[in-house]
C-alpha cells in the first residue's frame, strides 16, 4: 500500500489530465529487474475508451516505476477501436465501455472481458445556461432536437447547442441506452475526446454534451435528471440509471504481461485508491450487478 501511495504522490494528477486529449502515455524499458526479478523486457499496447483512459494512464505509471522492466502504452480512440484492435491481434488490451456482445463485428467468444470499475455519465452544459435540473422527459426532448432553446425547460432565453461524441464511442453508446431509452439523437458536431467535450461545453455558450464523471470538474455543470444528483453514491444503488462497466478485454490466449497487468489494476490497493482517486467507483462498491441484456440483480 505504501509503494502505491508513493507512487501516486510522485506521478500526480497530470498524467489523467494529459490523457483527455488522446494523448498516449509510454516509457522506455530497461533491463532492470521487475518485481519479480525478472529481466525479461515486457512491452504492453492498450487502446481504446477515453472515459477509461485516465485510469489506465495512471496505473501504467504506477505500474512501471515498480516494474523497470515494463513498457506500456496507452491510447484512446474509442471502446470501438479498442475492441476491434484487440480482437484482431493489433494490441494487448481493448479498453472499453460497453461489452464487446454490444458491439457489431466483434466476436466476444474470441476475447476474454475483465471489468475493471464502473463509471458513471452525466449530462454537461455550459455554467450560464441556467439550468441545474430536468427530467427525463426534458433531456430526451433536448437531445433529439425537440426542445431548442434553454428557456423552455426553465433556463435562460438561448439556443442549445449540441454536442455528441463520435460513433464508436461507449460513452456514447452508455448515454443514448440510458439516458435516451436508444432515441436517435439529433445531428450535432461530434468529438471523439473526453477532454475536448469538457472544453468545448465550458467556452460555447448553450452547449450540452455528456461525460464520465471523472470528467466532470468545476468549469462545466452537470445536470440532475428527475431531482437524481449525478453522484457515485446514486449510481452504487442503481438511483442513477447512466452508468457503465469499465472493461479491459484481451484475447483468450494473453501474453503474461497483459494479464498481470490488468490484475494489477484490479488489486485491491489499486481499487481503493487510484480508482477512487480519479472518479471512478471501483468493481466491489456496486450494490447492484448489470448484465449485458440490461438485467440489474442486487
Amino acid at each position: 500500500m505504501k509503494k502505491i501511495l508513493l507512487s501516486l504522490s510522485t506521478v500526480g494528477l497530470l498524467v489523467g489530465l494529459a490523457a483527455c486529449g488522446g494523448n498516449s502515455t509510454t516509457k522506455d524499458s530497461t533491463l532492470s529487474a521487475g518485481k519479480d526479478g525478472s529481466n525479461e523486457k515486457i512491452e504492453i499496447t492498450a487502446v481504446g475508451s477515453t472515459a477509461l483512459q485516465p485510469l489506465v494512464e495512471k496505473v501504467a505509471e504506477i505500474y512501471m516505476t515498480d516494474n523497470p522492466n515494463a513498457s506500456i502504452t496507452v491510447q484512446g480512440g474509442g471502446s470501438g477501436t479498442g475492441l476491434t484492435q484487440v480482437s484482431s491481434g493489433a494490441v494487448d488490451i481493448g479498453n472499453s465501455d460497453v461489452f464487446a456482445e454490444e458491439k457489431d463485428g466483434i466476436d466476444a467468444s474470441k476475447i476474454k472481458d475483465h471489468r475493471v470499475a464502473v463509471v458513471g455519465v452525466a449530462p454537461v452544459i455550459n455554467k450560464d445556461a441556467g439550468v441545474k435540473s430536468v427530467t427525463s422527459a426534458q433531456l430526451k426532448d433536448i437531445f433529439t432536437g425537440k426542445v431548442t432553446n434553454w428557456k423552455d425547460v426553465g433556463g435562460k432565453d438561448q439556443k442549445i447547442e449540441l454536442i455528441n461524441r463520435a460513433a464508436g464511442s461507449g460513452t456514447r453508446a452508455t448515454f443514448e441506452q440510458w439516458a435516451l431509452e436508444g432515441a436517435e439523437p439529433a445531428k450535432g458536431q461530434e468529438q471523439d475526446s473526453s477532454g475536448t467535450v469538457r472544453k468545448i461545453v465550458s467556452e460555447t455558450p448553450g452547449a450540452i454534451s455528456y461525460l464520465a464523471f471523472s470528467y466532470i470538474d468545476d468549469s462545466i455543470q452537470g445536470l440532475a435528471i428527475d431531482k437524481v444528483e449525478p453522484k457515485d453514491e446514486n449510481v452504487q444503488d442503481n438511483s442513477w440509471k447512466i452508468w457503465a462497466y469499465e472493461h479491459m478485454y484481451t484475447q483468450k490466449d494473453a501474453k503474461k504481461g497483459a494479464l498481470d497487468f490488468v490484475n494489477y489494476v484490479k488489486s485491491d490497493d489499486v481499487q481503493k485508491n487510484v480508482v477512487k482517486e480519479l472518479g471512478y467507483i471501483p468493481i466491489n462498491g456496486m450494490e447492484v450487478e448489470r448484465s449485458v441484456d440490461g438485467e440489474i440483480k442486487k
